[in-house]
């Protein structure tokens, strides 16, 4: 019994320690605060409109003729006067030249090949100055219209069909002074 004793002892001896011991701490982890990440906006840096004076300005004689700005109109065979489907063309050109008060312009008058030089030298002048007379009556100065006739020497397009002779037959408008 006297074992049995000892053992009971030891036994409760073992509890009581266990129940003494320091109880180990909980560690819970510590959540890092989340931080999110904050974009800054970034301005965009957007290419200022151009006004359509600022755009004239910018551009050479070269460039502006080049954009065909001041469109071409065509004439019937053997004719200088403005056909009516041509004047809208003219309104358009008058509009634009009117912005832009400084500019000068060279009418060219052009032919098909039909003809002999000389006619067509006369019917070409004919043609620019038709043009001009037009471009005039819808406000334009006079002294800032030039023309020219190159008859049938300077053709648009090569052939000899009517739609081709159609294309020949033409003012051309040249800007020659900003």
């Amino acid at each position: 019994m006297k074992k049995w004793l000892l053992v009971m002892l030891a036994f409760s001896l073992i509890l009581m320690l266990g129940a003494c011991a320091k109880k180990a701490a909980k560690v819970e982890p510590v959540q890092e605060p989340v931080v999110e990440k904050v974009e800054e906006p970034v301005a965009k840096v957007e290419k200022p409109v151009l006004s359509e004076e600022e755009i004239f300005q910018q551009k050479s004689l070269e460039e502006l003729n080049k954009d065909q700005i001041l469109k071409r109109i065509h004439f019937d065979f053997d004719k200088y006067t403005i056909r009516d489907d041509m004047k809208s063309i003219l309104q358009a050109n008058a509009d634009w030249l009117l912005k832009f008060p400084s500019v000068e312009i060279l009418v060219e008058g052009h032919c098909d090949e039909r003809g002999t030089i000389e006619y067509n030298i006369a019917l070409g002048e004919k043609r620019a100055e038709a043009a001009k007379n037009y471009l005039v009556s819808l406000g334009m100065t006079a002294s800032k219209i030039k023309i020219i006739s190159y008859g049938k020497s300077k053709p648009l397009v090569q052939g000899v069909d009517e739609a081709t002779y159609f294309q020949n037959r033409r003012a051309e408008f040249v800007i020659t002074k900003k």
